[in-house]
């Protein structure tokens, strides 16, 4: 019986070897179809000693192997090696952007306003300070001559929005909602009916 859980531990620890170098080897599956293969030596192993050997050599196979191939994946890209050979995700677009001045100018365009140079079918050229840029409308067309507000910069491309010529500019940090409903041209907001 001593045999028997010698043979099949020992094959038990060749196939959680040939699935770690599964994970750094390209073979293609053949290094875990020779695991797949250890555990199901290990197990006949086992019941060579008897019932309840290959029995305990079973449920260890079915039910502790998963565990354990589960916690080495989650556990081997904080390796040193896993940190090499698994690639890290940006946890934002903007820790892939570069920090530059020409992209610090671009983001500090968000709510300025501006005028369509060109017709935006949903690119064209925009005026914002003087200055003027390739925009993208929101998804809208915006006429030559139209006033845009920039909604947003996404990656190096900036989103704009088309606003009405009367409506009223708020600076950086003023929240609409402290502002009065006639301040935005709206009538009595009491009964329309009336």
């Amino acid at each position: 019986m001593i045999d028997a859980f010698f043979w099949a531990g020992i094959l038990i620890i060749v196939a959680i070897g040939l699935l770690a170098l599964e994970l750094v080897v390209p073979s293609g599956g053949v290094l875990s179809a020779l695991a797949f293969l250890a555990l199901v030596g290990s197990v006949v192993a086992a019941f060579t000693g008897g019932f309840v050997p290959g029995m305990i050599v079973l449920v260890a196979n079915v039910v502790l192997v998963p565990m354990l191939i589960v916690a080495a994946v989650k556990w081997w890209p904080y390796t040193p090696i896993g940190r090499m050979v698994v690639l890290h995700v940006p946890d934002s677009e903007d820790d892939v952007l570069p920090d530059t001045p020409a992209f610090r100018e671009l983001r500090e365009l968000v709510g300025r306003r501006g005028v369509a140079k060109t017709k935006m079918l949903p690119s064209g050229a925009v005026v914002i300070d003087g200055r003027t840029y390739d925009a993208v409308s929101d998804g809208v067309a915006i006429e030559h001559g139209q006033p845009i507000r920039v909604k947003a910069i996404r990656t190096n491309r900036i989103i704009v929005t088309p606003v009405a010529a009367n409506a009223p500019v708020l600076s950086a940090g003023t929240d609409m909602l402290d502002r009065p409903a006639e301040e935005f041209g709206l009538g009595s907001l009491e009964d329309p009916l009336v």
